[in-house]
């Protein structure tokens, strides 16, 4: 057999739709730079804390695990897993808020918004066609990363969003997994890296039944908390896996295969994914807990300052000066409001490209 014979189907797509929208997520440069993107520690503090890139990937692979066992559609769930913080700024959660009010300062009442923010990279900002903009992705990818679980409530959709999102109801099953897979993924590794960094405790979590009911878990295999990092990795397994289950056994019930995967939910209709009560009511708590004790801790927060300053100069900066930003985002001052592109550059930056300019403009902070 010739080479050319055993290869002449190499154009036709072996993938299904929401593979290749996983594909051309994965391969975008914006997925690149969620590597040097803070989760909750910024990435110059050390290899082991999580970035946006090992906090998606963790999230996709804890979706795939649920919508494997609801019969759901897996790659559907990977794809807007991988896509669901393309849109991050960085610094974390402070960067986008610090964003936000610097285009609300300067009249732009609809701000900044991750969640939208995401929707846009895929959909006009990143560049991989000559005839259209964004990766072209299918339409149940591009709702799952807008929405998350619940209709959008926001008021700047008439930008890119055509008639074809009806933003008044729910997204597929699928992206309302995702949302959960996003918080079980969060709440276990940021307690990890928590402890790890020596931040946290476990004792400072005990007020939380769910922890104390993970923690008896870990101590019946044998292991003590001197046992550092056995015990956080057996804690983290076993934390995940207690609300995978949980998730599952709910939805179990709520679930069906052939009606759900069709319909449309309205905002009214009762979301099919989530949790018990007693466990929403108790996931709340370590929330609240979680939110006093690390997020707010004065470390975390020194840097998230130094963070909210330099996303301030750098938007300062690029207003006064608009000739600082590379060519690809300077030539988009001719069609766009030179706001939004400035905004569209500073999401985009890593935390390290966005402290090395800021420090190229002021001198190093």
């Amino acid at each position: 057999m010739q080479a050319s014979d055993r290869f002449h189907n190499i154009d036709k797509d072996f993938r299904n739709p929401y593979a290749r929208d996983r594909d051309r997520i994965i391969h975008s440069g914006s997925f690149r730079k969620l590597e040097y993107k803070t989760q909750v520690f910024l990435n110059q503090e050390g290899d082991f804390f999580r970035t946006r890139l090992t906090h998606s990937i963790e999230v996709s692979q804890i979706a795939r695990s649920i919508t494997s066992h609801l019969g759901l559609n897996e790659s559907l769930a990977e794809a807007i897993a991988l896509a669901h913080d393309l849109g991050h700024t960085p610094f974390g959660h402070i960067g986008g808020d610090t964003l936000d009010e610097c285009l609300k300062e300067d009249g732009f009442r609809n701000g900044f918004e991750h969640n939208f923010q995401s929707f846009r990279v895929v959909s006009s900002i990143e560049k991989r066609y000559k005839n259209f903009k964004g990766l072209n992705l299918t339409f149940a990818t591009l709702e799952g990363i807008l929405k998350h679980s619940y209709p959008y409530k926001k008021s700047f959709l008439p930008e890119i969003i055509d008639e074809q999102f009806n933003l008044e109801t729910h997204p597929s099953v699928e992206a309302m997994v995702v949302d959960r897979a996003d918080e079980i993924a969060y709440m276990s590794h940021d307690i990890d890296d928590g402890i790890n960094s020596g931040l946290i405790s476990f004792d400072d979590l005990k007020e939380s039944e769910l922890m104390q009911e993970i923690l008896n878990k870990v101590q019946k295999e044998g292991i003590s908390e001197d046992e550092d990092e056995m015990f956080r990795y057996r804690f983290t397994s076993h934390f995940i896996n207690h609300l995978v289950y949980s998730l599952i056994e709910y939805a179990k019930n709520k679930v069906d295969n052939t009606k759900v995967l069709s319909a449309v939910l309205d905002s009214k209709d009762e979301l099919p994914i989530g949790f018990e009560p007693s466990l929403e009511t108790e996931i709340k708590k370590l929330k609240k807990l979680l939110f006093t004790k690390l997020y707010q801790h004065k470390d975390i927060m020194i840097k998230m300052f130094a963070g909210k300053q330099a996303i301030k100069g750098l938007y300062g900066g690029l207003s006064q000066e608009p000739k600082m930003m590379p060519k690809f985002y300077y030539k988009q001052l001719e069609n766009k409001n030179k706001h939004r592109v400035i905004a569209d550059y500073i999401a985009h930056m890593s935390d390290r490209h966005a402290l090395n300019f800021y420090n190229e403009m002021y001198g190093k902070i």
